[in-house]
């Protein structure tokens, strides 16, 4: 049977379970959204108001989903629009294939309108990147493209189609999708068993290698043979549920004191499916004393590329810790547990220090949120110091429910990944927790979540700063506050009301709650909540400093 390669193109789909895509038309991909038409019974187009927010929705619902996420654009603009959101999903490991249209392949290399060489652009931000310029290899270059996009180390895959290629046509083999695969993973399980026992203040330090793996059982089992704490970075936020009290949250440059000083008393850490970023570290020399060290992850290039290990896993999370939790003999750590309920117990004190009860402050409104919505809730953050606050007490229940970028820092990425998670849950609650610059980047999704009726919940802790280069500013020059101050004059509320939306500007507790307690179905709401300038993420580790200079006060 032959197929023109647009046909291939949903034919290829579909075989691999795509049901919703998002995307933006244009001249080099027309051919490819009149098949979208044809098939839109199947599969469900969610056109954005730009490609960036398509990018950052199809990652989004990659996240929530487990689901390899796809994103159509154009040739050109279109095309380079999807970078930021490209680089986003490489860095936090997120399953994507993105589809984009290219001038027919004689004009390839002319500089014909609206061309550029994406694949060259994206090469270093992707797993793998394909210019078809034979329709015979189009099936075989989707296939491939999925196969590598949610296998092993899950990551974006660009798949360039130029114009001629989706109006040829080919025979179509039908063929089945490429099963994703993980590299079977044979290590000394008696060895790492035999270092466990003899560890008397045993840590785990688990990442987003846990939630991709579907190892959070396992891991949950791990700390309870072990009586072993667990501290977290962002992208394992909702490994485990903020519940157990073995979990101690956040860990690195923001994260909570008793983690972090866990990590650094700690004779044992085993880290699993995390890389080391140097947000979580600090000075690598202080981290890596008087421990010793076990590294798992999928991918062998994180592993001792940013802390040194004294035993190295490469393998999937889920099946080394399969392989070794029966191995492992169950210790109680009376000594160790004790030290830990002190450290909590310090990290209290010292978060009442400078919590004011009922102050419209960061704390507070985010607890309040949360406090209002069920752990089934999918939260998404931008970046910046409320993405920080949410890590520290928006109260993560179950994997899967965090949104938020990681490896990359995009501010911008919270709406589009917010519509993307909505329409994972099926239109279910979302929220965006966000700050006043990282809003201002992005908010033309507005249109997107209106048209859609998606009951999207948006808090703008509303700064008029931007709160990160502000409070280093403050800490680290002399409070020289070059281009940190916006002091812009946009009213948000209005705003929203002008999109469709509904729009609040509040600025007390009872009245965020009696707002989050009268929300309506299928309309978005954004709360515009306006605090302090001078509120900071704390505890901070200084850049490049050690557990020794954590700032725990202001």
């Amino acid at each position: 049977m032959k197929l023109s390669g647009a046909e291939i193109v949903i034919r290829q789909l579909e075989a691999h379970g795509v049901t919703t895509v998002f995307g933006y038309p244009g001249g080099a991909v027309l051919t490819l959204y009149d098949e979208l038409y044809k098939a839109s019974d199947r599969i469900h187009h969610v056109l954005t108001a730009h490609e960036q927010g398509a990018a950052h929705a199809a990652d989004g619902y990659a996240r929530v989903t487990g689901k390899t996420g796809v994103v159509i654009a154009t040739s050109g603009p279109g095309a380079t629009n999807l970078v930021t959101g490209i680089a986003n999903a490489y860095l936090d490991s997120v399953p994507m294939v993105a589809i984009t249209g290219n001038v027919a392949v004689p004009m390839l290399g002319r500089d014909s309108f609206q061309e550029v060489n994406i694949a060259g652009i994206t090469n270093s931000i992707v797993k793998h990147n394909y210019v078809v310029r034979d329709i015979e290899e189009l099936e075989e270059t989707l296939r491939e493209a999925f196969y590598i996009a949610s296998s092993g180390r899950c990551g974006p895959v660009l798949v360039d189609i130029p114009k001629n290629i989706q109006s040829e046509k080919c025979e179509y083999a039908g063929k089945s999708p490429i099963p994703a695969t993980n590299t079977p993973c044979v290590f000394d399980i008696a060895e790492i068993a035999d270092i466990i026992a003899r560890s008397e203040r045993p840590l785990i330090y688990a990442g987003g290698g846990v939630i991709a793996s579907g190892a959070q059982d396992k891991l949950l089992e791990l700390s309870e043979k072990l009586a072993a704490p667990v501290g977290l970075s962002l992208m394992g936020l909702g490994a485990l549920s903020s519940d157990y009290p073995l979990n101690l949250g956040l860990k690195g440059m923001h994260g909570g004191y008793a983690s972090n000083m866990a990590a650094a008393e700690c004779d044992l850490l085993i880290a699993a499916g995390t890389r080391f970023s140097d947000r979580a570290t600090g000075d690598v020399g202080e981290y890596e004393k008087s421990k010793t060290i076990i590294h798992i992850d999928i991918d062998n290039a994180e592993i001792s590329k940013n802390v040194s290990s004294n035993i190295e896993i490469c393998g999937d999370v889920k099946d080394v810790l399969t392989q070794l939790i029966p191995k492992v003999q169950a210790k109680s750590h009376e000594k160790w547990t004790t030290r830990i309920t002190e450290l909590v117990k310090e990290q209290k004190k010292q978060e009442q220090g400078y919590a004011v009860p009922e102050a419209f402050s960061p704390k507070n409104i985010i607890e309040a949120v949360c406090n209002n919505f069920d752990e089934d809730t999918v939260v998404a953050t931008d970046v910046g110091q409320h993405q920080m606050w949410t890590a520290q007490y928006y109260k993560l229940r179950k994997p899967r429910t965090l949104l938020t970028s990681g490896g990359l820092g995009a501010m911008g990425y919270g709406l589009g990944a917010a519509i993307g998670g909505c329409f994972a849950r099926n239109k279910g609650r979302t929220v965006l927790i966000t700050g006043d610059g990282s809003f201002g980047m992005n908010l033309n999704e507005l249109a997107t979540a209106v048209t859609n009726k998606l009951p999207i919940v948006i808090i703008i802790l509303n700064n008029q700063t931007l709160g990160l280069p502000y409070q280093w500013q403050s800490m680290f020059y002399e409070q020289r506050y070059s281009q940190s101050i916006m002091n812009r004059k946009t009213d948000f509320a209005a705003l929203a009301q002008a999109f469709g939306a509904r729009g609040h500007r509040i600025e007390n507790l009872k009245s965020l709650k009696e707002v989050l307690e009268n929300l309506s179905d299928g309309i978005p709401t954004v709360i515009d909540c306006p605090i302090g300038g001078d509120e900071l993420v704390l505890p901070m580790i200084p850049p490049g400093g050690s557990i020794k200079d954590m700032v725990v006060g202001g």
